[in-house]
């Protein structure tokens, strides 16, 4: 037992050299400062990341992961055909991505290029935490829409071993409804994949199974905190944030630059399978190692008690009893609970930003303030409203008050409710939801662009078209939905059956225009408006949501007749002019 026992003791320490050593031969590769100077393995505490990393301490939840190295000799590719990618050398099969998951990266770190582009994200790096947590999808057994065919979960965190995390989701993506397991290819746990989810292929669900889904999920994570991955600090505290172990950094680091240097596609299903793990174990299961069993002992006898002179004997000395001592609590161990710090009813229009923060208050259990503890924010619910810089999660350290302030609000293009819930990293205490409501975009004004008369004759069609700007408190009112309609009268607002009219698609008459909407500057041009036999003055009215209307007045005058003019008489024109007489020859 306990020669297997100093087996995998060593097996640990040579992994760790290795990896040491592989990082130290990679440092000199084509991208630049991607190695701490020559220190990848020399992380401290002053480089371990102090952003959000959850209760959980990282993404994964500090899960096992594969430990494999690539070869020390990088591929050697020959000139590749294709966007981007670069065959490797003849046999070198460690070079080689599934074809899916491959993609999946390109088009993650391409998303990431525009949404966050100082983040400077490299699809390489997404390659080799993928590597290095599933072995590229356990070597890319996905369907084509990049679902993994079998799943992959990471063992039983029930601190066993392991970190210690009580279930979160009911068991709904890991399937263990007492403890939490790391998912899917990218090996989320599942309350870091409640609020870093993504939908990476665009089917409208945020599944971490999914390479698309888990990959895009992966980069919006590691650049969540404007860490920039062109920088080694960047990187550094990237890495160390899905997974906060030095050996980790390493083998990712490792398998960033070995990707670097050249990789190819292969078929889906093909890619190389890794065998070593850092729980030691090359499967689902965990595997602990038993501690080995002390031998047995004899307690040495009691010395006998030294002899007073004069006979009798001096009682032993009673050393002094140390006080038990007790681990010093930090700022987060004494929060007992949170409470709404005077946060403002949360309303905005869609597209707009919410004018109120969200505040929450950290206290301990008799009421006083708890400083310099982190609060986590993170939107819930169906809606695309986000914070500042498009996240939808905000880690605050509380103030001296024991406040924290959310970053502001921005609403996205859905309407209705939606949470944002605050709770405390590294503890669980009682979340504080926070209810925030989107309305539609609204207008409280319209006027027509210009006053020229919308005249027309009975049976034409209007010269100019009606344009009329949108407005709200003053500013240009952009995407607000509209209805015009020919009504009545003033007094009755239902469609006209006669008078001016708009033609749809198949030229048939139309007195009321739905699902209008104004552009980015506010306009909102009608159709061509045409008139029936009908003269006279008729009413156009367009309405807003949010309450704004216009009454537009239009004239139809009757058509000029054609018939002769009332001073011609038909006498008159029937008499032949005195000048135009004829004569006869005699």
């Amino acid at each position: 037992m306990s020669a297997e026992f100093g087996r995998r003791l060593r097996k640990g320490a040579v992994n760790t050299t290795v990896a040491a050593v592989a990082v130290a031969a990679l440092a000199a590769s084509q991208a630049p400062d991607v190695t701490a100077g020559g220190q990848a393995g020399g992380h401290t505490a002053a480089d371990a990341p102090t952003a959000d990393t959850g209760p959980e301490g990282s993404a994964t939840g500090n899960s096992p992961y594969y430990t494999d190295l690539p070869p020390l000799n990088s591929p050697t590719p020959a000139p590749s055909q294709s966007s981007g990618t670069t065959p490797a050398a003849t046999g070198d099969t460690e070079a080689g991505i599934p074809a899916t998951v491959l993609d999946a990266y390109k088009k993650a770190a391409a998303a990431l290029a525009d949404a966050k582009p100082g983040c400077n994200l490299p699809w390489e790096l997404l390659a080799a935490i993928g590597k290095v947590e599933s072995g590229q999808a356990r070597g890319g057994n996905v369907t084509a829409d990049g679902t993994t065919i079998s799943p992959i979960l990471g063992p039983v965190l029930n601190g066993n071993g392991f970190a210690n995390i009580s279930d979160t989701d009911n068991g709904a993506y890991d399937g263990d409804s007492t403890y939490d397991r790391a998912v899917g290819p990218m090996q989320f746990i599942p309350s870091t994949w409640e609020w870093a989810g993504r939908d990476g292929n665009g089917d409208g669900k945020k599944d971490p199974n999914n390479i698309y889904d888990a990959a895009l999920a992966a980069g919006h994570y590691l650049c969540r905190n404007s860490w920039d991955m062109s920088t080694d600090s960047g990187l550094r505290r990237a890495i160390l944030s899905y997974n906060n172990s030095t050996d980790y950094y390493n083998t990712v680091v490792s398998w960033l630059e070995y990707y670097r240097k050249g990789t190819h596609e292969v078929p889906d299903g093909t890619g190389t399978l890794p065998s070593n793990r850092s729980d030691d174990n090359d499967g689902g299961g965990t595997t602990t190692s038993p501690s080995p069993t002390p031998p047995a002992t004899t307690p040495p006898a009691s010395p006998k008690p030294p002899t007073k002179p004069g006979g009798g004997t001096t009682p032993p000395a009673t050393p002094p009893t140390k006080p038990p001592t007790t681990p010093p609590q930090t700022p987060t161990d004494t929060v007992h609970h949170l409470e709404d710090a005077g946060t403002a009813k949360l309303t905005a229009m869609a597209g707009d930003a919410f004018t109120q923060r969200i505040s929450t208050r950290a206290e301990t259990e008799a009421g006083k303030a708890v400083g310099k503890v982190r609060v986590r924010f993170t939107i819930v619910g169906g809606t695309d409203a986000t914070f500042t810089g498009g996240e939808s999660v905000a880690t605050v350290i509380t103030d001296s008050r024991g406040v924290a302030t959310a970053p502001a609000l921005a609403a996205g293009e859905e309407t209705g409710t939606f949470t944002v819930r605050a709770t405390v990293v590294g503890r669980f205490v009682p979340a504080v939801d926070y209810t925030a409501t989107v309305t539609a975009r609204a207008a409280d004004a319209l006027a027509r662009t210009t006053s020229t008369a919308l005249t027309c004759v009975a049976g034409g069609e209007f010269a100019d078209q009606v344009q009329v700007k949108a407005t709200y408190q003053g500013a240009t009112a952009d995407k607000v939905a509209a209805t015009a309609t020919l009504i009545k009268s003033a007094g009755d607002t239902t469609a006209n059956d006669s008078g001016p009219y708009f033609k749809d698609a198949a030229g048939n008459k139309v007195r009321t225009l739905t699902d209008l909407q104004t552009d980015a500057a506010g306009l909102l041009t009608l159709p061509k408006l045409y008139a029936d036999d009908t003269t006279g003055t008729f009413l156009l009215r367009i309405t807003t949501t949010g309450g704004a209307t216009l009454t537009v007045e239009l004239t139809v005058t009757a058509a000029p007749s054609s018939s002769p003019s009332p001073s011609e008489s038909p006498s008159e024109s029937a008499s032949a002019s005195p000048s135009e007489s004829t004569t006869t020859a005699p």
